[in-house]
């Protein structure tokens, strides 16, 4: 007699609270009517009004920004950025038809996505046990591997993949290493913006 299949539910999808906070985040901006170049409120005070800490804002705000809704900008803030339903469906081909130039740069913005979600990991220990000197010259494949795991955005490693085989890796050089310990030393502190600022010029300097 053949088995029946099970009729137990699956199990519900835990959301993790930052999803959460990007989700009330982004129901707040169309809520408010806010449209592009609108700024948010600083993230010291949004943090306090939502009651939430900064690193968990961080890992929100990174998640707007890589679903293109907001634009983080240093020494600005949180920027709206006008929705282009279309976008998702133009990505691929626009990859494939632009020059490694610009597509460089914009595996930048993904690895400045990782990077400051990675600088804001909870596990201070975990982040330290994997980016800590080892006294061996760091190369850019195991410093991203470290990094993609620690920022946990699945969304942020699939664009980065998708950028990589235009945007490849650079070849190893005594600027790229130096660019790779001040990532390193960054997200060890936890210093999401340096973070950040440390992946600029890595692919398209």
């Amino acid at each position: 007699m053949p088995e029946q299949p099970s009729r137990n539910l699956p199990p519900l999808r835990r959301e993790r609270l930052y999803e959460s906070l990007a989700a009330h985040i982004s129901d707040f901006i169309e809520a408010q009517g806010l449209v592009g170049g609108d700024r948010l409120p600083p993230e010291r005070q949004l943090a306090a009004d939502l009651g939430v800490s900064r690193a968990t804002l961080s890992r929100a705000l990174a998640s707007l920004e890589t679903r293109g809704r907001i634009e983080v900008r240093h020494g600005v803030g949180a920027l709206v950025r006008d929705v282009d339903g279309g976008a998702d469906s133009r990505l691929q081909e626009r990859v494939d038809t632009q020059p490694h130039a610009e597509v460089a740069v914009a595996r930048e913005s993904m690895l400045a996505g990782l990077a400051r979600a990675a600088a804001v990991h909870p596990n201070a220990s975990l982040r330290l046990a994997m980016l800590a000197d080892d006294g061996r010259p760091r190369s850019f494949e195991h410093t991203w591997r470290c990094v993609r795991r620690l920022a946990d955005s699945p969304l942020l490693v699939d664009l980065d993949d998708l950028l990589a085989d235009k945007a490849p890796p650079p070849a190893d050089s005594p600027d790229l290493r130096h660019s790779l310990d001040v990532l390193a030393d960054a997200v060890i502190r936890g210093d999401a913006s340096a973070a950040a600022t440390a992946c600029a010029g890595m692919l398209a300097g």
